[in-house]
């Protein structure tokens, strides 16, 4: 149980950190460009990421959904739940806003000629980065709150 807990915090703690960065870091940056840059930024950073962050996310959510199935109400369950309850956040976030804006940007979105919506869609992203990354963090903390609670 040890084993696969420390295996839970590591991916959920690459997913929050992975998150943060994007949020607090990248963000900003691709800000600071002109439009047709940060698109074609925006496109390469999709295209890298949605092949990094599910490698992540896969094994922080199934980790956590059995750390938290074998703790079966004992010290740590509430919190582990909550953590779970993060996740989940994370996981509709993700597929429900960000997945289907960032197939759109790369399949229909053109640096020299961008949609007329394009600033709403990226604030709407941006929302939507903001909620994933917080409940990454949250769900990372939780995690580690929960796993601090049963040690001796």
């Amino acid at each position: 149980m040890r084993i696969l807990e420390l295996i839970n915090l590591f991916f959920a703690g690459m997913l929050a950190g992975a998150e943060f960065v994007v949020r607090f870091g990248v963000r900003a940056a691709i800000g600071t460009l002109d439009l047709q840059p940060s698109i074609r930024l925006r496109q390469a950073l999709i295209r890298t990421l949605r092949l990094v962050v599910p490698g992540v996310y896969l094994p922080a959510m199934l980790t956590g959904i059995a750390v938290t199935i074998w703790n079966g109400g004992g010290s740590g369950f509430a919190i582990q739940c909550a953590a779970m309850a993060a996740m989940l956040g994370w996981t509709l976030a993700t597929f429900t806003g960000t997945v289907p804006i960032n197939a759109a940007i790369l399949d229909k979105w053109q640096a020299s000629a961008p949609p007329a919506d394009w600033k709403e869609t990226i604030r709407r992203w941006e929302r939507l980065d903001t909620a994933r990354t917080s409940a990454a963090v949250a769900a990372f903390a939780l995690f580690l709150t929960a796993v601090g609670v049963q040690l001796p």
